[in-house]
């Protein structure tokens, strides 16, 4: 049901966004062959962003993202105008693409939406209808490892080296960055501090600016003290 809902709203989206492209001459269908165009480049930005660090890896994505629409637009505006051609008496006309699809930041604004209006529904989603999570597969000392959302109490980071706790007095080492661990199990688990990460179902108690799993006492920074009040 969940994924028929995401289906729902990207096919929903791209209709819209069809809607408005019809004001630029185009018909319906090729609107909606236009907008669909959207697409790559709106789970591109969904995927990557979360993903880079720092300010030269966020410019290398979006204008990455950015050339790969236009190219898209272009190729898909051709081959519109190639397709009326061969219709029974077309008329021999091959005018150039909007300007509006070859500007950045229409294009920006118009992924910005799509890769925001998904993330937000998808959220809500998840709060509405929580789903059973899917098993975590990841390597720890070039050992393939799968662990249940459940077992895993915490995530713990230590510079290069990354530490899952697990139920059993399990621990697990990887080299994935705690970030990462951060989207991988989401919704499911809350940050507490720069170096740690926390099954949200395995919290026994919290005092002041502790928080404790099981007897394990770990520390909430400052940063995180009022998502940690929100959440609990």
């Amino acid at each position: 049901m969940k994924r028929f809902l995401v289906i729902s709203f990207w096919v929903v989206s791209i209709l819209l966004v069809a809607i408005v492209l019809t004001s630029l001459g185009y018909r319906f269908l090729e609107a909606l062959f236009i907008g669909s165009m959207f697409l790559p480049g709106a789970l591109a930005a969904k995927y990557f962003f979360p993903k880079v660090r720092g300010v030269k890896d966020t410019v290398f994505v979006t204008l990455g993202i950015l050339a790969g629409e236009m190219l898209l637009f272009l190729i898909a505006h051709f081959t519109i105008l190639t397709f009326r051609q061969d219709l029974p008496g077309a008329v021999m006309e091959w005018p150039d693409i909007p300007h509006i699809l070859t500007n950045p930041v229409f294009i920006a604004i118009i992924l910005t939406a799509l890769a925001a209006g998904s993330y937000f529904f998808e959220s809500w989603l998840d709060r509405t209808r929580p789903s059973r999570p899917a098993p975590i597969t990841f390597t720890s000392d070039r050992k393939p490892v799968t662990l249940s959302v459940e077992e895993i109490l915490y995530v713990e980071s230590n510079d290069d080296i990354t530490t899952v706790i697990a139920t059993g007095d399990r621990r697990f080492r990887n080299k994935t960055p705690i970030s990462q661990w951060e989207g991988i199990l989401n919704p499911h688990f809350l940050r507490i501090h720069r170096s740690y990460l926390v099954n949200k179902e395995a919290i026994t108690r919290v005092d002041g600016d502790l928080l404790y799993v099981n007897d394990i006492e770990l520390p909430i920074s400052r940063k995180y003290k009022d998502a940690v009040v929100n959440c609990l």
